[in-house]
């Protein structure tokens, strides 16, 4: 079966079915039963279930989405079921295996005792999850199952019979599932009611079968647009809300997330992304998670800055130095010596030096200056661990937020913008009579930091100056550009001579090629080998062949899907052989 990826967000996909150039549906779909009448863009397959011995499930498509010539309305699969034990029994024997194959049935028993799901010969284009519905019962057990089963095998579909409709398909799409089925609303028909996107509720007057088709199709086209667009984590967290359940799902799935570690997050975003944080569970979500990690564990601040810090309130506007307010601070503090850093929510503390970067500039908060107790916790826990590592000699407290250490209030009950509070600040800041960094300095510490985080080091910037207009400041090594600040990225855009430079110093992943000859575009799983490096979205990734650099390419997959995935991993960025 013809799949791309189109757009991903973590475990959530939406795929092109049939000819990768030109597909003929997208996921989220549905799954019908024979005679039910939904247009195919809508459900490109139909499905039996034979409840013989052994039980047998067929899958086939109403859509030509088998190449190469993509004539016929394929594939169509059938595959033994086997004995589906409750998940409650997960260390019995069930007897009956199930088959193997490109339609691959899958269950929690299975997961845990079959081997033959390890075979590097199993490529599944559609995984059944038999038990999902037992799964949805059991605490944490369906996110759990997702997660191994997207990790093994990252170009399969995933179908989750019984649990899906148009009051959850957003939440479940961000778990991870791709094909949903018409069994809930069907259920919900034969009790007269009808499935909507906020649950089962009476037909009312006028009302009738076409009114849960456009439920579904309404549902269906909003998850599309919420992935395309990067919307969906907020989308799936309203449709949390529909039931308990749900907010459990998501909340297991957070955690899911955070054990997983980076592999799951992005590292650079398009510029019009938002993260936003107007519910009290983006407080756990991943991204937050690991930047508060970032800043308790690697951060480290701009040399000559650990003498005074400077803690100032966030602004609505990103990057804060654009705000108004923010002009206002700086200007009152008059000095580029002294370590500023915004107290803000979710995200706890974001330096000066990193407010241009993912997700500091995108995340989108309510300023109302109200906190929770998690919030103002996780903020006088980040400030006490960055003053200890750090040893300032002064700490200079403009955020309005109370903290557990020895600090010089300059707000004084008044607001940050206040005169005579701005007044108080620049005083105190002038009290440390500390030089001021010159030239382009401040540029180049900026650009250190963001090494740092990105890249894990700033050595190759040891000998650069800063160059060029801003915003888009040049680092020249001599007569060499080795990047460009790129602020629709916030990170770098370098240049083939820079990408070098980092290749002898080993700061950027390698990935291997088993193809041979110039890369002349995108890079596709059956091009690369080997073992895969921990690689986020958005990453330089160098290509090589027996040591020697052949390209660099830009990430648009996760590490977790290159050795096995399926469509685009990355785009072409330089060639050099």
């Amino acid at each position: 079966m013809g799949r791309t990826v189109v757009a991903r967000d973590r475990f959530a996909r939406s795929w092109g079915l049939g000819d990768r150039k030109s597909p003929v549906c997208f996921t989220p779909a549905l799954i019908i039963s024979e005679g039910e009448e939904i247009p195919e863009s809508i459900a490109p397959f139909w499905a039996t279930r034979d409840e013989g011995i052994p039980a047998m499930l067929s899958l086939n498509s109403r859509l030509h989405l088998s190449p190469p010539e993509f004539s016929e309305k394929s594939p169509n699969w059938q595959v033994s079921i086997g004995n589906v034990l409750p998940p409650s029994l997960e260390e019995a024997d069930a007897g009956e295996e199930a088959g193997i194959g490109s339609l691959l049935p899958i269950s929690w028993q299975r997961l845990n005792h079959d081997s033959s799901l390890l075979s590097d010969d199993l490529e599944p284009a559609i995984i059944c999850l038999v038990d999902a519905l037992n799964l949805a019962a059991s605490p944490g057990k369906l996110v759990q199952a997702l997660s191994v089963i997207k990790q093994r095998f990252p170009a399969a579909l995933i179908w989750a019979p019984g649990i899906g409709g148009p009051d959850n398909i957003a939440l479940m799409c961000w778990l991870g599932i791709d094909l949903f089925d018409t069994v809930r609303t069907n259920a919900c028909k034969a009790a007269g009611m009808l499935l909507s996107r906020t649950g089962p509720r009476e037909f009312l007057s006028g009302e009738n079968d076409d009114t849960q088709l456009n439920e579904w199709i309404s549902a269906i086209n909003e998850v599309r647009s919420a992935l395309a667009d990067g919307r969906l984590r907020e989308l799936a967290y309203q449709q949390s809300l529909n039931s308990p359940r749900l907010v459990e799902h998501l909340r297991y799935f957070d955690r899911e997330c955070n054990d997983i570690g980076d592999s799951l997050l992005a590292r650079i975003v398009d510029e019009s992304r938002a993260f936003r944080c107007d519910h009290s569970q983006a407080l756990n979500d991943a991204l937050v998670e690991d930047w508060v990690r970032f800043m308790n564990e690697d951060y480290i601040p701009p040399q000559g800055l650990d003498n005074t810090l400077v803690l100032l309130p966030c602004s609505a506007r990103k990057p804060y130095k654009l705000s108004k307010s923010h002009r206002s601070f700086r200007n009152a503090i008059g000095s580029t010596a002294v370590h500023e850093v915004m107290v803000t929510s979710p995200l706890g503390l974001v330096p000066r030096d990193l407010e241009e970067v993912w997700p500091a500039r995108h995340y989108d908060v309510p300023v109302t200056g109200d906190w929770t107790g998690d919030e103002l916790n996780r903020i006088q826990a980040m400030v006490e661990n960055l003053v200890s590592k750090v040893g300032y000699s002064k700490v200079i407290n403009h955020s309005g937020v109370e903290l557990g250490i020895d600090s010089i209030n300059t707000r004084g009950g008044e607001g940050a913008s206040a005169y005579s509070a701005l007044e108080r600040l620049g005083e105190e800041v002038k009290k440390t009579e500390l030089p001021n960094r010159k030239g382009n300095r401040v540029i180049l510490d900026m650009m250190r930091s963001v090494s740092r985080m990105h890249l894990g080091d700033d050595s190759w910037l040891d000998d650069c100056e800063i160059k060029g207009r801003p915003p888009r400041w040049k680092v020249m090594d001599g007569k060499d550009q080795l990047a460009v600040w790129s602020p629709e990225r916030g990170g770098f855009s370098i240049s083939a001579k820079g990408i070098s430079h980092l290749h002898s110093l080993n700061l950027v992943p390698r990935v291997e090629l088993m193809v041979d000859g110039p890369i002349k575009g995108d890079l596709f799983p059956h091009m690369i080998q080997g073992d895969m490096p921990r690689i986020r979205k958005g990453d330089d990734v160098l290509l090589t062949r027996e040591g020697e650099l052949v390209a660099s390419v830009r990430a648009l997959a996760p590490s977790w899907e290159w050795k096995n995935g399926a469509g685009r991993l990355a785009k072409l960025h330089h060639r050099f052989s």
